[in-house]
């Protein structure tokens, strides 16, 4: 791609997932518009399955993050999707130069994952108690019907379903705690001046339309919600509108000012 066409997009996976959940459909269709797009893996990831990641914190995520920054060279927009999105607010406290944009899709808000695990509570007492104990994320996506539980919206088929479940993966509970309470965004650390967006989707239920209104309205911008669309905005049915506003806001932005 035309290094002067715009910035790279750095797409950036969430808990349980890896660049594949990019590598789908929704990195290729923003190819294919023109964008120079990477994926990546954050440590630990890219393995499928309940078999034990390191003991991996955040920081140690945003590490990987930047460091996929200075490869890349150029300027660089970040969009983090669930898990990601704290990886890219933690990412967007440290003001590195070349990031000249970041998207927030579906992301952990700044209050942190407490939601979820009130939601989990009451949904699933049993299943977070035994994750809580062993210290095992994976048991909370162990079927298929979990993952639809958690990530998608009735109109994905069983199929599909499958097809996404079986690539997930553990995640390192120690992240879990830092988005619980150890290492909270604090969007005052963060460069006003930053282009920023922010995607929902309406039937989430990881975090719903409250959480990312709340999102949003830290980094002071309007969020752009997907009503009939679950938490995986980038595989659940109606992902090509979010591509596209995400293709269009891209494309939307000023050039960035010459080294």
């Amino acid at each position: 791609m035309d290094p002067q066409a715009g910035p790279t997009l750095l797409l950036v996976h969430g808990a349980w997932h890896g660049a594949w959940c990019w590598e789908q459909q929704f990195a290729p269709w923003l190819r294919e518009q023109g964008h120079a797009v990477v994926t990546m893996n954050l440590p630990g990831h890219g393995r499928q399955g309940p078999r034990r990641i390191p003991w991996f914190s955040v920081a140690d995520y945003v590490d990987a993050v930047e460091a996929k920054l200075a490869e890349i060279g150029g300027p660089v927009v970040v969009a983090g999707h669930s898990m990601g999105g704290f990886v890219v607010q933690k990412l967007m406290e440290r003001r590195p130069a070349s990031l000249v944009g970041a998207v927030l899709v579906a992301s952990v808000p700044p209050r942190g994952v407490i939601g979820v695990v009130l939601h989990l509570l009451a949904s699933r007492p049993l299943a977070f108690l035994r994750t809580a104990l062993t210290f095992d994320l994976y048991y909370l996506v162990r079927t298929p019907a979990f993952a639809r539980a958690l990530f998608y919206s009735e109109r994905l088929s069983d199929e599909t379903i499958q097809q996404y479940w079986q690539p997930l993966q553990n995640e390192s509970f120690r992240a879990f705690i830092d988005m619980l309470l150890l290492a909270l965004p604090r969007p005052r650390r963060v460069d006003p001046e930053l282009p920023k967006l922010v995607l929902g989707g309406g039937l989430d239920r990881i975090f719903p339309p409250g959480d990312v209104q709340a999102t949003a309205a830290a980094y002071a911008v309007e969020p752009t919600m997907y009503p009939s669309m679950a938490h995986n905005l980038m595989l659940d049915v109606g992902w090509e509108a979010v591509a596209a506003r995400l293709s269009q806001w891209v494309k939307a932005l000023p050039a960035p000012r010459s080294a």
